[in-house]
């Protein structure tokens, strides 16, 4: 009898710690249809075969969401061939995704359906709210113009701070900018933030008994995939097939976004005093992540270390691993005077870091040289001045 009644209270959106409610929130108020999925709709349903890709962070990489959508694709289309890409980095926000998904998802233009999210972790990283555009809109872009048919779905979701930004009357900027970039390409989209900001409000459940974390407990990882398998639901199983449309990309909404990011070799640097390339970083202390460690870095550790590196594009960035002995990096662009970057994290004690940084991300599209240093100061929590390079990042 006890197992029944959790069940049937599970199955109608109630926890087992929360009070019953009468009336639970239905699903599709918190997503936007737009264009919908008709590109995914004709490859299951007359083609017989999908390639779905998960764009993320640790949300979308940990076991989920992504892992009950794949199974319920496969149960409910089962005369479909199915191949899933999981191209989820933890950590990673939207200023990252657009650099790394030419090589992440190398096969993009094989990709047929595309779920893609960055609002948790542009919050964390700090993202402002300009790069936050540029980086949505150079992933939806460079995904676009791989396959024009790709069906992209967007979502937005949650964590405390979208939560006390909607208590004190806000829409969260991650949101808004998610909503932006979906609503201009006429993509579908999930605000599973304001789902669970009402659900919780609605007394449906709690946050600390259980949705418990921005990396959703089993309970929570269940809230996001209800939401998600409305969505497919009502554009997949609702309509007819159809032929599936082409988009023709329109002019970008930021001049700057990221639409021609890619990651730029370590090998195009020119070293100078100071710096040596190590063809297998192995982090000592503290763990890295996977794809930033066990890979060439070019590393520096004492103040002074200089390199160049000469590169064609409007924006200059690099992709660095920052630990516990992470340092404070000097940058100039064609000359200019040297301006500073402090690489060292509230992570980077723990955790040799993949931190992304922008240099600069208005320049003139034409030849340019940077220039690195190795600053003498450092950060009072780091216990070094340590760089290690594994990519640069360019925007032509």
């Amino acid at each position: 009898m006890k197992l029944y009644l959790f069940i049937a209270s599970f199955l109608i959106g109630v926890s087992a710690t929360a009070q019953p409610v009468k009336n639970t929130l239905p699903n599709d108020p918190y997503m936007e249809i737009r264009g919908g999925l008709d590109n995914a709709r004709k490859a299951i349903l007359e083609d017989k075969e999908l390639t779905v890709a998960y764009l993320g962070g640790s949300i979308t990489f940990m076991e989920g969401w992504r892992n009950k959508t794949s199974k319920y694709l496969e149960e409910k289309y089962p005369q479909t061939r199915f191949t899933f890409i999981r191209a989820a980095v933890p950590s990673l926000g939207s200023l990252p995704h657009s650099f790394r998904i030419s090589t992440d998802v190398p096969d993009l233009a094989d990709v047929d359906l595309l779920f893609f999210e960055a609002a948790v972790n542009d919050r964390a990283n700090g993202t402002d709210s300009i790069t936050q555009v540029r980086g949505l809109e150079g992933v939806v872009r460079q995904a676009k113009a791989a396959n024009p048919k790709i069906n992209i779905i967007m979502m937005a979701f949650v964590d405390p701070d979208k939560i006390d930004d909607y208590h004190k009357g806000k829409v969260p900027v991650e949101v808004i900018n998610h909503e932006k970039v979906a609503g201009y390409y006429n993509l579908p989209s999930i605000n599973l933030a304001r789902l669970v900001n009402d659900r919780i409000d609605n007394g449906e459940f709690t946050w600390k008994d259980d949705f418990k974390d921005l990396h959703p407990s089993p309970f929570g990882q269940e809230v996001y995939f209800s939401a998600i398998k409305t969505l497919i639901s009502k554009t997949i199983d609702s309509p007819p097939a159809e032929a599936a449309t082409t988009t023709t990309l329109k002019k970008p909404l930021n001049p700057y976004s990221f639409t021609n990011a890619s990651y730029y070799d370590i090998k195009n640097a020119r070293l100078q005093k100071g710096w040596q390339r190590i063809e297998s970083f192995k982090p000592e202390g503290v763990k890295g992540r996977d794809g930033f460690i066990n890979v060439p870095v070019l590393e520096a550790t004492t103040p002074g270390a200089m390199l160049s590196l000469p590169f064609k594009g409007r924006a200059i960035g690099v992709n660095v691993n920052s630990g516990p002995d992470a340092g404070i990096l000097e940058y100039s662009i064609d000359g200019g005077p040297f301006q500073k970057l402090d690489l060292f994290t509230q992570w980077s004690h723990s955790l040799h870091l993949p931190w992304f940084l922008l240099f600069e991300s208005e320049l003139p599209a034409k030849s340019h040289v940077l220039r690195l240093r190795v600053s003498e100061e450092r950060n009072k929590g780091s216990k070094g001045n340590a760089v290690r390079v594994v990519r640069f990042l360019v925007n032509e």
